[in-house]
């Protein structure tokens, strides 16, 4: 979750980063509090989620590894609909990206931004659905989970509008 303070004076989210927030982005949220922030551009409005999440080719040995594409699983919801996807790629990103594709969301990756704030990582992506192109953003400690929650946000912001 975004950070509290206590001070007198309110917090902007744009103070919880040491870098400037991307551009556009910046513009759209000027003045506005972490929490206002997080409930427009965060990953927890809309019908899709993502449940579990795993690189299945884990045991691979490191002397394996290289450009290859990685194989990819995750369990994705639909507004009621659960299901199970993969995905071969060259990281988690283009895999959600894949599998999201596969069933029937499309999410082009226009810009694609992480900040530290603390010890979490907030990951900015402004996306596209050939259509229109919305800003989303990821919040968690773990840098591959806060850019896979700005996915689902902007595949929802996107659909949601």
């Amino acid at each position: 979750m975004i950070p509290h303070t206590s001070t007198a004076q309110p917090v902007q989210f744009a103070d919880l980063f040491s870098a400037p927030l991307p551009t556009g982005l910046r513009e759209q949220t000027a003045g506005m509090a972490p929490d206002d922030v997080f409930t427009i551009y965060g990953h927890a409005a809309g019908p899709l989620r993502l449940g579990h999440w795993e690189c299945t080719d884990a045991a691979r040995p490191a002397g394996q590894l290289g450009p290859q594409a990685r194989n990819f699983q995750a369990t994705i919801a639909f507004g009621d609909r659960i299901a199970t996807s993969t995905a071969a790629a060259g990281g988690p990103v283009a895999a959600l990206t894949a599998m999201l594709h596969d069933s029937g969301v499309a999410v082009e990756m226009l810009k694609f931004h992480q900040l530290r704030s603390g010890r979490h990582t907030a990951t900015f992506i402004h996306g596209s659905d050939g259509a229109r192109a919305e800003w989303a953003m990821g919040w968690a400690v773990d840098a591959t989970q806060s850019a896979l929650r700005a996915v689902i946000a902007c595949a929802n912001r996107l659909g949601a509008n």
